[in-house]
């Protein structure tokens, strides 16, 4: 959930930190710190600011004209777990010396008792984070005769929990040991340089030759030198990273922020992830699946896992499976999966969908699904992430990468890859009647098309925003395909503008919901001409005879549904199944302007983080 960025052997190593820093800020921003060995090995300097959003331009403004040439030099974001967000708490955190510093992302669970007995011990702990206790434990190590190196080893052996650590000692100058286990950690050098982070994208600055470390290895990062050990200090090959993409894709681009950039990057994103992979005849090829067809007509049952955005995409595809492939389809929340004692018969195929491939509820139900005998997939954005390189098969989109928190154009292009999945499912069983393959096909490459004609609309769906943005009481319904539609609408709004927003099946409504609806609540209606569209049209009607202001995706040219609509977010009109792709562009501006309006940053909104990688 924070972000790690550590560099050593360049001339100027604060600079390349402040900067990898600003890239790694949306992975949390209620603080952030540096910490650098001066150049005589013999002090670490150290500064460290709780301002929100403004903690990076605090230190910026602290580095300037503060210390003198650096060696490594260490930078945190954090996103806070144990310890309010305030600068004590704040990393990088000193052992007692102030010659060893770390910074963490992820929990270490067994940090009470860890506390307990360094206390035991004598150290003098001056935060409420469960981070520090590894300072003091390295500490303590290095007084026993161990390297850094060695120290760290020696240290994760007792440490409990999900976790990403980065560590330098003034002894060493120009040394930078990582670890980590679940939670994501990349390395690399150059002939005089190294780097670490958490995010490919910090790195890229200072090099391109990439290595993701797995669990519990542990890597010693120098000026041209890369050593990797296991727990049980094996030397081991740490696996390269292809990186296809450059920093300058995650700039703004003269949008105000990067959710718009990224809405409007859309159509671009849909259509990269089927390029390749879907052709006008209906004919599929997925390279990276990693299943045969005589796997995939094995398969009896698909098991969907996800969180947030990535669980409404599931829920999608659960239909898309079910009608095109006739195979029995389940979507289930990631975080619930691995404590309910689920029974996978033979032939389930699971699949995990996480944007960054490091969404930790995510990895852990996808090694869950495997532990109790289910073939993996996971469905991420980011190639070689954790779970990319843990599942048996993956299912790479494109949408190239995303800073704004809330998920927009990842979303689509999950939705994008999840039905084009099915359709290659579909195919491999024989499930699909003469020409249909081919009618499917041109529906999805139709997509990006179609969310290009959505947002040629951006401005009547911004109006609405803004004109409800006083508003505090939301109400989403959908039926059938309509449903994750609706749930992904109220979820961005509660993201992004802070309000009450509330998603429902609209046939659940007079199942107690509906005691809720009173003048000045405002109801968002997915209600496009599905075959259920007469249904909707009567809940529409209930929530209209109790005061409710109503408002509706529907169809272009559809006046009948207009006119019993107090405002109409108007969209291309598509099949049933693959509608939700278009439908989920205008909720998301929707709430976008509703933000705006009320004065968020929407690229950063409270208590988020855009990887999640804590339990």
């Amino acid at each position: 959930m924070c972000g790690i960025i550590g560099v050593t052997g360049l001339s100027d190593p604060l600079a390349a930190v402040l900067e990898g820093l600003e890239l790694l800020e949306y992975r949390g921003y209620d603080s952030a710190g540096i910490v650098g060995v001066e150049a005589s090995g013999q002090a670490l300097w150290r500064v460290r600011a709780a301002e929100h959003g403004g903690s990076i331009d605090r230190l910026r403004a602290e580095a300037d004209g503060g210390p003198g040439p650096l060696r490594a030099c260490l930078g945190h974001t954090r996103w806070a777990t144990h310890g309010a967000p305030s600068e004590e708490n704040a990393h990088p955190h000193l052992d007692c010396s102030g010659r060893v510093a770390v910074v963490h992302n992820g929990i270490i669970e067994n940090h009470r008792e860890l506390a307990a007995e360094l206390d035991r011990s004598g150290h003098k702990r001056t935060s409420a984070t469960d981070t520090e206790i590894l300072a003091h434990l390295v500490e303590a190590e290095i007084d026993a005769g161990a390297d850094l190196a060695e120290a760290v080893r020696r240290c994760l052996l007792v440490l409990r929990g999900d976790f990403a650590v980065a560590l330098v000692h003034a002894a060493e100058p120009d040394l930078i040991v990582a670890a980590r286990r679940t939670s994501p950690l990349v390395v690399g050098t150059t002939a005089s340089a190294g780097v670490v982070a958490s995010d490919v994208a910090a790195a890229l600055s200072t090099t391109r030759q990439l290595y993701a470390l797995e669990d519990d290895q542990v890597a010693e990062v120098a000026p041209g030198r890369l050593l990797v050990r296991d727990l049980e200090g094996r030397r081991v090959e740490p696996a390269r990273i292809d990186v296809a993409w450059s920093v300058e894709r995650a700039l703004k681009g003269g949008y105000p922020d990067f959710m718009s950039k990224e809405i409007h990057e859309q159509p671009r994103a849909a259509a990269d992830t089927l390029l390749g992979r879907v052709s006008p005849g209906g004919a599929t090829e997925i390279e990276e699946l990693g299943l045969d067809e005589e796997e995939l007509r094995a398969t009896r049952r698909v098991l969907l896992v996800g969180c947030g955005s990535s669980y409404h995409a599931c829920l999608v595809a659960r239909h898309a499976l079910e009608r095109w492939a006739a195979v029995p389809a389940e979507a289930e929340i990631a975080s619930e999966l691995r404590y309910r004692e689920p029974v996978l018969a033979e032939g389930t195929l699971a699949i995990a969908v996480s944007q960054s491939g490091e969404t930790v509820d995510s990895l852990h139900a996808m090694r869950e699904a495997r532990r109790r005998g289910a073939r993996v997939l996971a469905l991420t954005n980011v190639v070689d992430s954790v779970m990319a390189r843990e599942a048996d098969g993956v299912l790479y989109t494109r949408a190239g990468p995303e800073v704004g928190v809330a998920s927009t154009k990842s979303h689509v292009a999950q939705l994008v890859m999840l039905e084009a999945f099915a359709l290659h499912l579909a195919r491999a069983r024989g499930t699909l009647r003469e020409g249909e393959p081919g009618r499917l096909a041109g529906e999805l490459l139709g997509l990006a098309a179609s969310i290009g004609r959505v947002l040629e609309r951006e401005e009547d769906y911004l109006s609405l925003g803004r004109r409800f943005s006083a508003s505090e009481n939301f109400y989403y319904l959908g039926r059938r395909l309509g449903l994750p539609v609706a749930m992904e609408g109220a979820l961005k709004l509660k993201e992004l503008a802070y309000v009450r927003a509330e998603a429902y099946p609209a046939g659940e409504m007079k199942h107690g919901p509906i005691s809720l609806i009173e003048p000045g609540a405002v109801v968002v209606v997915v209600a496009t001409r599905t075959p259920l569209w007469e249904k909707v049209m009567a809940n529409v009607e209930e929530m209209r005879a109790r005061g409710a202001t109503v408002l509706g995706v529907a169809d272009e040219g559809d006046e009948e549904t207009a006119r019993l609509l107090d405002g109409v977010l108007v969209v291309p009109p598509t099949s049933e199944l693959v509608s939700p792709v278009v439908c989920v562009v205008p909720l998301q501006c929707f709430a976008y302007a509703v933000a705006r309006a009320r004065g968020n940053d929407v690229d950063r909104p409270r208590n988020l983080a855009k990887v999640v990688t804590v339990e």
